[in-house]
């Protein structure tokens, strides 16, 4: 381009200057800058506007920072505690341990935060109206305006009622008037908050919090914490299997929040078994997303301490989110009844005022799910890129069909060969990775798409179980009925999954209606609930009322565990779980659906017995009526028949009296009901408990003999006089063998 630029008359004007020199001219317009400026400010705003920038993943979490969950000040603090802690269950699970989780959240006063970070925590403010805790003018005259608006209805009100009471005594009156007077006064004062407590409400009420999480897990190694700690994006779970934490970035955003709202950095404590404890205090350097390193130290582990100890300081809001906090670790007790949790609150306080208190959720069984397994991609799974990345982590020599066999879940070697095969031209049986073109993996992209696999079964996965979940449920919730089930292995893209159910009714802490608890790989899931395939398949797709449960009246609890190598969130807040998934879907509602028909046995079985109960109530009741009656129609029968002469003569002779057929009435009363309870001791027993044969035998080895009693046949009487053998009767005779052995 030419250094030489164009007055507005065409003639040439010699080297451009710095800024463009501003001829005023005739615009229609009205304005006075010309052409040339507008046309440089312009080219400036595009070469603005075109300059290529980079940003590192740190940079743009800590910029889209509610895509981690870490949307406000209390969301913040609820997030940082649920990552801190499911990375203590992982590693704790990891090596086969029985997790204990310590949780302490102490607030930290704002003025010995300044004090703490080497600010002046005792300056007098130069200029109050600059704070937003002091009442401006403004708000002021808005609050005394609200104050009379409220006072004058108050009086207008305390009028008309005394209006009302006008023919009440004088005393009576003035007693009235002197309680619409204090009446007046108080709600003056109740109207009118302190400056203090407005302002808190109005910034949140946000305080600084530090946050410590301690676990029994695996530990970490000295040289991986900096990595594993400050780098977004950076962490040990990339991998087929199922984990908790996903993405590499829960605690590294706690990270980033802290060094946002405190400036503070994270330190941590950790130790691998039989190795020495290591010291760690880091930041992040958010513009190259790497750690930086304040001190790493070792020190000696005598105690053989293993797990770790993570420590942050951040903004947050527990008034708000305290519900959310407590929720949280009451159904992660649910979950996971093998884990015990202790909840420390400290609220710096030291007075009366104090809401410090600590929850221990104690461990309710020592039986751990099975460990899930890392498992190779199933084909149906992978796409291109992934193709690429595989090819990249093998040999260049390495034959395509040992890849096809040892990269992939469901390609045994026989099939392998029959997919070289059909790929057609430009593919041999000898051919290996390296020797593949681009073309080449959109060809075995595409076969692997449409090709027929096994499925992926679910030996790779850790359910919670029926019998953690129950017990979970039971420990927490202490419903009066509950049912589970877990559905088999099923499918999605590529991936398997498992849905375990459990419908809880009455219980604490369950309002009327649907109650549901959400779970996903075995972490609570306590927003976006409108959302979830969970909660919209039991609110739309069951139907209550035909299993005996009103979705109303009843408090029904419905928790829903879905566990999976790659679970379909919305997001990476890890909030819900979409209902796009048909497969997903129907495997939910089947799984509510068997819970719901086992309460329905249990529903019609027990509205039975209380039909019988109710049967018995009325029978007992009306008993001596019934006696009375029908001793009285005996005794006046004037003329009875052949059948009812001989009651009739007991009654007039005195052998059946009032009493006698009472007694024998209330017998068959009680006769039916031993029937009755013994019918559901056995159906109950026949259904949920599994018999075993018990051998009592004593010390001695000479002695063997089996509980079952053999007796030998008998010859019996037929009516032709005949003699023949019964079949030989087995009975239950341990008292017999106790008393002949013993």
């Amino acid at each position: 381009m030419s250094n030489s630029g164009k007055r507005p008359g065409g003639k040439s004007s010699g080297p451009v200057a710095k800024r463009p020199r501003l001829v005023k001219t005739a615009n229609p317009n009205g304005r006075g800058k010309s052409k040339t400026a507008t046309k440089s400010t312009s080219k400036s705003q595009g070469d603005r506007d075109t300059k290529l920038k980079f940003k590192s993943p740190a940079e743009f979490f800590a910029e889209n920072k509610n895509i981690a969950g870490f949307d406000n000040p209390g969301k913040s603090l609820y997030t940082t505690i649920r990552e801190l802690v499911e990375n203590g269950l992982d590693a704790a699970e990891a090596i086969g341990t029985l997790p204990d989780i310590e949780i302490f959240v102490a607030r930290i006063d704002k003025q010995q935060f300044r004090t703490m970070v080497g600010m002046d925590g005792n300056r007098n403010r130069v200029d109050a109206s600059l704070y937003k805790d002091v009442e401006s003018v403004k708000e002021r005259k808005a609050r005394e305006a609200k104050e009379k608006r409220e006072a004058k209805r108050t009086k207008s009100k305390d009028g008309s009622l005394s209006a009302s009471g006008s023919g009440q005594l004088q005393t009576d009156n003035d007693d009235a008037n002197d309680s619409k007077e204090l009446t007046l006064e108080s709600t003056q004062e109740a109207s009118q908050p302190s400056q203090t407590s407005s302002k808190k409400g109005k910034s949140g009420g946000n305080d600084i919090f530090c946050v410590t999480v301690t676990d029994n897990g695996s530990g970490m190694a000295h040289d991986d914490v900096p990595n594993m700690m400050g780098r977004v994006l950076a962490g040990t779970k990339y991998c087929v299997r199922q984990t908790r934490g996903k993405f590499g970035l829960g605690s590294k955003m706690a990270l980033i929040w802290s060094k946002m709202s405190t400036g503070l950095p994270v330190r941590i404590n950790t130790a691998k078994a039989g190795s020495e404890v290591t010291n760690c205090i880091l930041d992040i350097d958010i513009a190259r997303n790497i750690p930086n390193v304040i001190e790493l130290s070792r020190k000696e582990n005598p105690s053989g301490w293993r797990g770790s100890k993570v420590s942050v300081t951040i903004e947050g809001n527990w008034s708000t989110y305290r519900a959310k906090i407590l929720l949280y670790v009451r159904q992660m007790a649910v979950i996971t009844p093998y884990a015990q949790f202790r909840l420390t609150f400290s609220s710096g306080y030291d007075n009366a005022d104090s809401k410090d208190f600590e929850l221990v959720f104690s461990r309710r069984t020592d039986k751990m799910p099975r460990t899930a397994a890392e498992v190779k991609h199933h084909p149906s799974s992978v796409n291109q890129l992934l193709l690429k990345q595989l090819i990249g982590d093998v040999k260049e020599d390495m034959s395509l069909v040992r890849f096809l066999t040892t990269q992939f879940v469901a390609i045994p070697r026989s099939l392998a060969t029959r997919l070289i095969t059909e790929l057609g031209k430009g593919f041999t049986q000898h051919m290996t990775v390296g020797e593949l073109t681009l073309n080449n993996i959109r060809q075995i992209d595409a076969l692997l798409h449409a090709a027929r696999f096994e499925n992926p079964d679910g030996l790779c996965l850790s359910p919670a179980g029926e019998y953690n979940l129950r017990l979970g449920i039971t420990k927490e919730l202490k419903p009066s009925m509950v049912a589970t089930h877990a559905e088999p292995a099923d499918v999605f893209e590529g991936h398997p999954f498992i849905v375990e159910a459990g419908v809880a009714l009455g219980g604490t802490g369950m309002k009327p209606g649907l109650n549901i608890f959400r779970f996903a790989n075995r972490i609570p899931l306590l927003f976006e609930a409108g959302n979830d395939v969970v909660t919209r398949t039991a609110r739309d797709g069951i139907r209550w009322n035909s299993y005996k449960i009103s979705p109303n009246t009843d408090r029904i609890g419905v928790i829903c565990s879905i566990v999976s190598t790659k679970v379909p969130f919305k997001g990476t807040g890890k909030e819900y779980i979409g209902d796009d998934s048909d497969s997903i879907k129907l495997c939910v509602k089947r799984a509510i659906t068997q819970c719901c028909l086992q309460l329905k046995t249990k529903l019609v079985r027990q509205a039975a017995q209380k039909d019988a109960a109710q049967r018995k109530m009325l029978i007992t009741k009306y008993a001596p009526d019934v006696a009375n009656a029908v001793v009285a129609l005996f005794e006046e029968l004037e003329d009875p028949d052949r059948e009812t002469k001989d009651v009739s003569d007991s009654v007039l002779n005195g052998k059946i009296s009032r009493d006698i057929l009472l007694a024998k009435l209330q017998d068959h009363v009680q006769q039916f009901d031993k029937e009755q309870a013994i019918e559901y001791a056995t159906a109950h027993g026949r259904d949920h408990k599994t018999l075993e044969t018990v051998f009592i035998a004593r010390r001695s080895e000479q002695i063997n003999y089996s509980p079952i009693w053999l007796e030998q046949p008998r010859a019996t009487s037929t009516p032709e006089g005949s003699q023949q053998e019964s079949a030989p009767v087995v009975r239950f005779s341990l008292l017999s063998s106790l008393q002949s052995h013993l």
